[in-house]
């Protein structure tokens, strides 16, 4: 909660700073805007698996074994500010979430080793309630290294924040439960490429990669964006863009940064369609 409290916060500050150089007379002079905010719907299809305990732990599908909805529509919003007279500086912000929850009996054994206990054996037939909860919020930096009239192209860094809650609970030919929530902070490159395409047309493009291997903590990350938009208006505008996601994370419960104590093995992927109004100046 208090990753949301502090991301939350630094955006809103961001957003306020913003909005009094709307009235930047170069802004009409320049076809990227110092400001921009975005939300919209975001729709995709995700696959997640998740290992409690290390070592001969059993990696489980939550989609296919535990019934959790495997197509996800959430809202979505994303922004960003050049805060520098050139426009090359730039800071962006993303946030999402997914919520879901399950009741199924299960078709197949399955073995749940928990972070701390002995190995949990759900047989076939087991009733099995579970949940999973993930928020996605991304913090960026990135310089424009070409910036004119029809290109902008940009390197840097950003910060992902990915606060995940598992748990279930089983009834039925065993009465058995188990939770486990970590915090992963995984810091990425980024490459971002935008494309003027047409007046009131524009492309725009990004790539963020992360791989870490550091003290029992394995984590990696993918994503890739593209977006179509369309600014009929002044300062309102909209567009449509896919998204794709994959992330692998595996530890040995020895957090080497706060809130991350993951035991066990994380993957998540999605891939999806965003479609978003937005503001700018």
């Amino acid at each position: 909660m208090r990753w949301f409290t502090y991301v939350i916060g630094t955006a809103l500050l961001l957003i306020l700073a913003a909005i009094p150089s709307a009235a930047d007379d170069t802004a009409k002079d320049s076809p990227w805007e110092k400001f921009s905010f975005n939300a919209g719907l975001f729709a995709s299809r995700s696959s997640t698996d998740v290992q409690f305990g290390s070592g001969l732990g059993v990696s489980v599908n939550l989609e296919d074994a535990l019934g959790l909805e495997a197509d996800n529509q959430v809202f979505r919003i994303d922004s960003y500010w050049r805060f520098s007279d050139n426009r090359k500086h730039r800071v962006d912000f993303t946030w999402f979430s997914f919520k879901r929850s399950a009741t199924k009996q299960i078709t197949d054994d399955i073995t749940i080793n928990p972070p701390n206990g002995d190995p949990i054996p759900l047989p076939t037939g087991t009733v099995v309630e579970s949940f999973f909860d993930l928020d996605i919020f991304e913090v960026a930096y990135r310089y424009s290294f070409i910036h004119d009239e029809r290109l902008d192209f940009a390197v840097g860094t950003g910060l992902y924040l990915m606060p995940v809650s598992f748990g279930l609970s089983a009834t039925g030919i065993v009465d058995e439960q188990g939770d486990q929530s970590f915090t992963a902070p995984l810091p990425v490159l980024n490459l971002k490429l935008d494309v003027l395409l047409a007046p009131k047309w524009y492309f725009r493009s990004d790539i963020q990669l992360f791989y870490v291997e550091y003290e029992g903590f394995t984590g990696s990350l993918h994503n890739t964006r593209t977006a179509v938009e369309y600014n009929p208006w002044k300062h309102v505008g909209f567009g449509l863009g896919a998204d794709a996601l994959r992330i692998d994370l595996e530890g040995d419960g020895q957090a080497i940064w706060p809130d991350n104590d993951l035991k066990g093995a994380f993957e998540f992927s999605y891939i999806g369609l965003y479609l978003y109004g937005r503001v700018f100046f």
